[in-house]
């Protein structure tokens, strides 16, 4: 199944977010998809408060921390940025296939695509296209 939309502002984009619960009911492993500025963590910030396991306000990139932990009422999110990780030795330190193995959670993985596993693994993919200042196309594929 294919999903696409066009969303004008970031405050579209995170309630764009919002309407992905539904999909997203635990365990999934989530690829997102899009270059520097595309908009995945404005699209997690929805994700993440449609789960009531943040604030919009409270998420933020985890560029430099790797993995940021969201703990909600029926969903524990790990939102993981790869993009610093260059081996599968370094890969391995994050122990994502223990986060995997909640029944509960739902890791959702910038960069993911660098490892082909991730590609195999994925339940669902999420690609953002910045189309402008603050125009983005966003494809949900399950």
């Amino acid at each position: 199944m294919m999903r696409e939309i066009i969303t004008k502002s970031a405050e579209e984009t995170i309630a764009f977010g919002r309407t992905l619960a539904e999909l997203l009911t635990p365990p999934k492993l989530v690829l997102l998809r899009g270059d520097l500025g595309a908009g995945k963590t404005t699209l997690v910030k929805g994700i993440a408060a449609a789960f009531q396991a943040a604030k919009e306000d409270d998420v933020t990139s985890p560029t430099f921390t790797l993995v940021h932990e969201y703990r909600g009422p029926n969903a524990n999110l790990y939102h993981i940025d790869l993009y610093r990780i260059d081996t599968q030795r370094e890969l391995d330190t994050l122990a994502l296939d223990d986060l995997r193995s909640e029944s509960n959670s739902i890791l959702l993985i910038e960069w993911g695509e660098k490892f082909p596993r991730f590609q195999r693994q994925r339940d669902v993919e999420i690609a953002l296209e910045r189309k402008g200042e603050n125009e983005r196309r966003i494809v949900v594929t399950t």
